[in-house]
C-alpha cells in the first residue's frame, strides 16, 4: 500500500487544486500537499471495482436505496466495533455539516448555546453561526499525556440555561484523541444533568489506532438520560466523500424525523447511484484494506517520533490519520508559523489556528500516505529548521 496511482494533480481535487493552494499558502513552487484529511493512497479495491462496474451499466437515473445499504453498516458496526443497531433509528443525510445545521435548526432557537471543544474541525462554528446560535468555548487541555476535557469547565457552560446543544468530535480531528467510557460516560452525565442535547461526530470512528479502541457514544447513553445524536459514514473510512452519503442515528425517532421532514422538504438526500455502490461495497468488503491503511498509519506515526527534528513535537494520536504536529518551541507567532511552513518547509499543512485560538503554534498533517512521502515532509521541516537562526534578535 504504498503505491499513489490515483492521480492526485488534477485540478479539481481539493489537496492540489492550484488556486486553493495559492489563497491558502501562497504562490510557491513545488509544495508537499498533505492538508486534506482522505488517504493519499491507492483506495480500497473492492470500491473501486464496485464504481468501474456501476459506471460501465450505462445508466444513472433515479434508484431507490436499496435496504442493503444502511444493513452494510451495521454488519460492519458489529464485526469492527462490536455495536448493535437494534433499538436505533438510522436516516441518511448528505454529510456531517447537514445532519449538524438540520439539528441545531430544528432543536434550539437564535442566540441558545452550543458547546464546542476547541481546537476542533474547522466547519464547527460556521455551523453554528449560520444558525445565529452562540459558540461556547469549553477548550481542551494539553497536558504531559495528551488533551483532555476540561469536564469542570464543561459543567459550568452546560449549567448555562441558554446552553442547549453540544457538539461532540470522537475520534477528535484534529488532536486525535479517542475518548474513552470513563469520558465519554462523563460528558453524557454532564449534558444530561443540565439537558443538553450531543450530536457526536463519529465519521472518524473506523480509524482507531491500537491499542485505542473506539467507543460508540450509542452505547454508553443509554441510562444516564441524555438525549443524543450521532453521525457516521465511509467517507473517511473509505477516502469516498466526494460521493458517499452519511448517516445520522439515534435513539429517539423524534430525532431522526425531525431530520427527515427537513430532507424531504428541502429534497436534500436524492440518491447517488455511485455512493450508494461504493459504501455497501467498502463495507461489505474493504476491511482487509482498512486494516492496511490503519498498520500504515501507524508506522508513519513513528517515522514522526523518530524523525521530526528538534524543537518540532507531535501530540501522539490514538485515532484518525491525522497527526498534529506542535511547532510552538520554534517561538513563531501565528502568520510567521503559517508563511514558513510553506515558504521554508515547503509543506502545505492546515494551520493549527483554523481549528481555534487553542491551535495557534500547531499544525495538521495528514499521513495516510505512502510513508516516502512522510519521510519527505519529515526531511523538508529538518532543513527548514536546520535553516532559522536561532541567535537573530526577536
Amino acid at each position: 500500500m504504498t503505491s499513489v496511482s490515483v492521480d492526485r494533480t488534477t485540478p479539481t481535487a481539493v489537496a492540489t487544486d492550484a488556486g486553493r493552494l495559492v489563497r491558502h499558502f501562497g504562490d510557491v513552487d513545488d509544495l508537499l500537499p498533505l492538508w486534506i484529511a482522505e488517504p493519499y493512497i491507492d483506495l480500497a479495491p473492492p470500491v473501486v471495482d464496485a464504481l468501474r462496474s456501476r459506471s460501465e451499466q450505462g445508466w444513472y437515473g433515479y434508484e431507490t436505496r436499496p435496504r442493503e445499504a444502511i444493513e452494510a453498516f451495521w454488519v460492519w458496526a458489529a464485526r469492527r466495533h462490536k455495536w448493535d443497531g437494534s433499538g436505533l433509528h438510522t436516516a441518511v443525510s448528505p454529510s456531517v455539516g447537514t445532519s449538524i445545521g438540520v439539528l441545531l435548526e430544528r432543536l434550539t432557537s437564535p442566540g441558545e448555546g452550543v458547546i464546542l471543544q476547541p481546537p476542533v474541525f474547522t466547519d464547527f462554528k460556521p455551523l453554528v453561526a449560520a444558525a445565529d446560535r452562540t459558540v461556547v468555548r469549553s477548550p481542551l487541555i494539553l497536558t504531559e499525556g495528551g488533551y483532555r476535557m476540561d469536564l469542570e469547565d464543561l459543567e459550568a457552560k452546560a449549567a448555562d440555561p441558554t446552553t442547549r446543544f453540544m457538539i461532540l468530535c470522537n475520534p477528535h480531528n484534529p488532536v486525535g484523541r479517542v475518548w474513552s467510557t470513563e469520558e465519554l460516560t462523563a460528558v453524557a452525565a454532564i449534558c444530561a444533568r443540565h439537558d443538553v442535547f450531543i450530536v457526536a461526530d463519529e465519521i472518524h470512528a473506523d480509524l482507531a489506532l491500537r491499542p485505542h479502541r473506539f467507543v460508540p457514544f450509542a452505547t454508553i447513553a443509554p441510562g444516564t438520560g441524555v438525549s443524543w445524536a450521532v453521525i457516521h459514514g465511509p467517507i473517511k473510512t473509505f477516502g469516498i466523500a466526494g460521493i458517499c452519503d452519511t448517516l445520522l442515528i439515534s435513539d429517539d425517532k423524534a430525532v431522526t424525523a425531525a431530520f427527515q421532514e427537513v430532507s424531504g422538504r428541502l429534497h436534500l438526500t436524492r440518491n447517488n447511484v455511485f455512493g450508494i455502490a461504493a459504501s455497501v461495497a467498502g463495507y461489505s468488503g474493504g476491511a482487509n484494506w482498512l486494516d492496511e491503511l490503519l498498520a500504515l498509519t501507524a508506522a508513519n506515526v513513528t517515522l514522526l517520533h523518530e524523525g521530526l527534528p528538534e524543537g518540532i513535537g507531535l501530540v501522539a494520536p490514538e485515532g484518525t490519520y491525522l497527526a498534529w504536529l506542535d511547532f510552538r518551541e520554534l517561538r513563531m507567532d501565528v502568520p510567521e508559523l503559517a508563511t514558513w511552513l510553506a515558504s521554508s518547509a515547503r509543506l502545505a499543512l492546515s494551520p493549527g489556528h483554523w481549528f481555534g485560538r487553542e491551535g495557534a503554534g500547531f499544525a495538521r498533517m495528514t499521513i495516510a500516505a505512502p510513508s516516502d512521502r512522510i519521510a519527505e515532509a519529515i526531511d523538508r521541516l529538518a532543513d527548514a529548521v536546520g535553516a532559522i537562526d536561532f541567535t537573530a534578535e526577536p
